[in-house]
């Protein structure tokens, strides 16, 4: 979801949600820290999962998706989690080959993604398009296409998360690198001009800079207008869409292997694609469901915009993610 807080560190938050603790068994969830935060999904998922499992639902809260991967790989066997959700498709294949996770056994039937799905291991919870998000009262015209935006006058400013510690930022990276493969160098060096700066987390970024007027887009996802639409009660912030189309993020849960807990682990992965762990995505995550709502969908939904999907397979992102980051770097500091 996009109001997800990826700041730079590693340094590992345990959050339990409010309410009181039932009888039984603990359930550990590695997640990023937002969506267990007030205004998170977390909150309603622990109390509508707990109605039904006699257990403990534990959240160990992390600052995004890169750091959960990472701490996975530092505790390896001996990791607290039983169940990791938080991993995107980008980061799949690397946590894949750490050899720490089960197959979920999850009828994935239901699922309702704008690509097919046929992973055992990796189970989709939400989807998104990164897309650049701006301030219709800073920006009546907004860019069209990457193109636009690099010759979009010089008071045009964006905001951008670092691909090295932000899901959102390395989204970007394999946005660029997608629809100008070779060309990216250059693109970056171009669109140096547009950029204000560039954050270690999507939340620095987006509330403190962006929300704060500091520049007229941001680096966020297509989603995030619905927040303030259906919360705020405003259409002031708005997404662009642009003509290449928009990369694809599938947000995912997966069980640990060597789990103390393999059958109340199993047991929330099932419960990841009802209604009761779902309805709290649009609004809690501000992500697209990723299972059919039906009316249950916030009606702003219908008034986002709809891009064309990009992506490269999580083999790829695995393979090339090291030597993609090195050529932006390098983009940039020229």
């Amino acid at each position: 979801m996009p109001l997800k807080v990826y700041a730079a560190g590693a340094s590992l938050a345990v959050l339990l949600v409010a309410g009181v603790a039932q009888a039984g068994e603990t359930l550990t969830v590695y997640t990023y820290d937002s969506f267990v935060s007030e205004w998170g999904p977390g909150p309603g998922i622990e109390k509508a999962f707990e109605a039904r499992c006699d257990c403990d639902l534990e959240f160990v809260a992390l600052p995004g998706g890169v750091d959960i991967l990472q701490r996975l790989r530092l505790e390896g066997q001996g990791t607290a989690a039983d169940v990791v959700l938080g991993l995107d498709m980008n980061l799949m294949a690397e946590a894949r080959s750490l050899d720490l996770l089960a197959p979920h056994g999850v009828d994935t039937a239901a699922l309702d993604l704008p690509i097919a799905w046929d992973d055992d291991t990796f189970l989709p919870y939400d989807w998104g398009h990164f897309a650049f998000v701006y301030d219709t009262e800073q920006l009546s015209d907004p860019p069209d296409s990457f193109e636009a935006l690099l010759e979009a006058p010089e008071d045009v400013k964006v905001i951008l998360q670092d691909p090295r510690t932000s899901v959102t930022g390395l989204g970007l990276l394999l946005w660029i690198k997608k629809v100008y493969g070779e060309q990216a160098p250059e693109v970056w060096s171009r669109l140096q001009e547009r950029v204000l700066t560039v954050t270690n987390g999507w939340s620095q970024a987006y509330f403190s800079l962006f929300m704060n007027g500091e520049a007229p887009m941001v680096l966020s996802y297509a989603t995030s207008p619905a927040y303030h639409m259906a919360v705020e009660g405003t259409d002031r912030y708005q997404a662009a869409e642009f003509e290449e189309g928009h990369y694809l993020q599938v947000e995912t849960a997966a069980m640990v292997a060597d789990t103390e807990q393999p059958e109340l682990a199993r047991k929330f992965l099932a419960f990841v694609l009802t209604p009761d762990f779902q309805r709290h995505i649009p609004l809690g995550n501000v992500m697209h469901p990723a299972i059919d709502l039906g009316d249950e969908l916030p009606a702003v939904y219908d008034r986002l915009i709809a891009p064309k999907s990009l992506a490269f397979s999580p083999e790829e992102v695995q393979a090339h993610r090291r030597e993609w980051i090195r050529e932006w770097r390098n983009a940039v500091a020229q």
